[in-house]
């Protein structure tokens, strides 16, 4: 799937300067927010390609297992969680976390702690019916080489009725309290039928051979669609880049 390999390239870049900020401090923050917003919250630490799941009763609620509490990951993608995300919610998401990556990226080192993702999206609870989950991810950069080292995402049930059933993908200033990107992207505007039908199998994690076989086209023509479709959602390296995609 293109858009995780233009995550990992990303995440994942490291530098020979290694960042000396202790995980343990950063551990134990990820843990009180668990406990104390009653949210699955999970640590990823860029560094050593690994992530730390810390659970709170809403792990039951979204049908979690709860034998391990932390869980330890060999990897930055929690894949019991992301597997619950509605499919077109789920590449909505990787989407928006590589434009913010972006942002942050090409943003002054002093300012990038005042902002953070908040996103609604559709989860499978315990019953597998899907479920308005509120998600919010913080980034925290080494002082050591610039990189960044830690992602803490938090999931959290929405709150009955206090939410449209839309999905929402948003960019906030968090010391203003401002949104400075909200996510208007209208895939179906956007896209052919043929093109979302791709999509949607991408999302779900099909390779372009089964993809082909599902709709009886080429694997060539799959590809092609694929490519057209990271055209289409082109990502710029850029912060003007974000308001042209958004408004």
């Amino acid at each position: 799937m293109e858009i995780i390999e233009k995550l990992n390239s990303r995440l994942l870049d490291q530098s020979s300067r290694k960042c000396k900020l202790e995980t343990e401090v950063y551990r134990q923050r990820a843990w009180m927010y668990a406990q104390m917003e009653g949210a699955v919250s999970v640590l990823s630490d860029m560094q050593a390609d690994k992530s730390y799941v810390y659970k709170s009763k809403a792990a039951i609620e979204l049908g979690l297992s709860m034998k391990e509490n932390p869980s330890e990951i060999d990897s930055i993608w929690e894949e019991e969680i992301i597997k619950k995300i509605h499919p077109d919610d789920r590449v909505k998401k990787y989407i928006h976390e590589l434009r913010f990556y972006e942002m942050m990226d090409a943003m002054d080192p002093e300012l990038r702690a005042d902002y953070s993702v908040l996103s609604t999206i559709r989860m499978k609870d315990e019953n597998d019916e899907y479920r308005l989950v509120k998600h919010r991810m913080f980034y925290i950069y080494s002082p050591d080489n610039g990189k960044l080292r830690f992602a803490l995402c938090l999931y959290q049930m929405a709150l009955e009725g206090a939410l449209s059933s839309d999905s929402a993908f948003m960019i906030i200033n968090m010391a203003k309290g401002e949104i400075v990107v909200k996510d208007k992207l209208n895939y179906q505007n956007i896209l052919s039928k043929r093109e979302l039908e791709i999509l949607k199998y991408v999302g779900e994690g099909y390779a372009s051979k089964e993809i082909a076989g599902f709709l009886s086209i080429s694997i060539n023509t799959v590809s092609r669609h694929r490519q057209n479709i990271l055209e289409k959602l082109k990502v710029k390296n850029s912060v003007q880049a974000f308001k042209d995609s958004f408004y």
